[in-house]
């Protein structure tokens, strides 16, 4: 059971064996990894992203064109098309580290720039990979809810006579009641509610047995719950059982049966 005052008024609880808190069950598949970094790349902030670093790029260049073309033609000669082209081209290669050496500033400006260029660059291509990881890695769930700060906003459901329903009263969140968690899910999966919010394992057993693939536990968990066993007040057994869990839960065979029943 979980452990809160309430209970510990009536029974004696042993040592918690496993922490964690309510979750939220929504309906929806995850999508296609490659759709996701399709729809990111093509999206118009990565595009922003990209068109904001060409127009530095271009600046840069024209800067090193600028000091470079007189002194140095045999490298930005030509037009000024040309020769910004060519400026264009050193910068792109200095910010990427791959640095060809066809082109390198000989004045004592050209290489100023060069300098200050370097080092910004290192600053700017490591937030750009960062932030391109970051966009590209992160896979959404298809659906309108995307943690607790969603619930006031859509159908709700949870289990009666649970602290889940206690929970929600004292959030002022308006819900549907179920007699099981089970027929809870049943109604998220055929639409009847948008999110059932119950203990994140219980969820994450019966959506591991019975709806894997159709239903998913948000990561994000509510009202942190700590499990334990009830036994009567003052019980013999407490002390025992206590020594048994302390040395059950540190051993990688609890971490494999957890995974068994509740999934990754």
């Amino acid at each position: 059971m979980t452990i809160t005052p309430e209970r510990e008024r009536n029974f004696d609880f042993t040592h918690a064996f496993y922490t964690t808190g309510l979750g939220i069950a929504i309906a929806g598949k995850a999508q296609n990894p490659w759709f996701t970094v399709v729809r990111r790349v093509v999206s118009a902030a990565f595009l922003k992203v990209v068109a904001s670093l060409t127009l530095v790029l271009l600046g840069v260049g024209v800067l090193v064109w600028w000091f470079e073309h007189k002194k140095n033609p045999q490298q930005f000669n030509g037009s000024a098309a040309r020769g910004i082209g060519s400026g264009f081209w050193w910068s792109a290669v200095t910010m990427t580290t791959v640095g060809y050496g066809d082109k390198s500033p000989v004045t004592f400006g050209g290489r100023l720039v060069a300098l200050i260029w370097m080092f910004v660059a290192i600053i700017i291509i490591s937030s750009f990979t960062a932030a391109i990881t970051s966009s590209l890695t992160v896979s959404q769930l298809e659906s309108v809810v995307k943690g607790p700060e969603d619930l006031p906003r859509v159908t709700v459901g949870t289990v009666i006579n649970t602290t889940s329903e206690s929970y929600l009263e004292q959030i002022r969140i308006s819900y549907l009641p179920y007699t099981t968690p089970r027929e809870g899910l049943i109604a998220l999966k055929k639409g009847g509610i948008d999110a059932l919010v119950y203990d994140a394992p219980m969820l994450r057993y019966y959506i591991h047995r019975d709806f894997s693939g159709s239903l998913h536990v948000l990561p994000k968990l509510m009202l942190r719950q700590n499990y334990g066993f009830a036994l009567p007040a003052n019980s013999p057994l407490r002390e025992q059982i206590n020594v048994v869990l302390l040395q059950k839960i540190r051993e990688k065979a609890w971490q494999d049966r957890i995974v068994q029943y509740l999934g990754e």
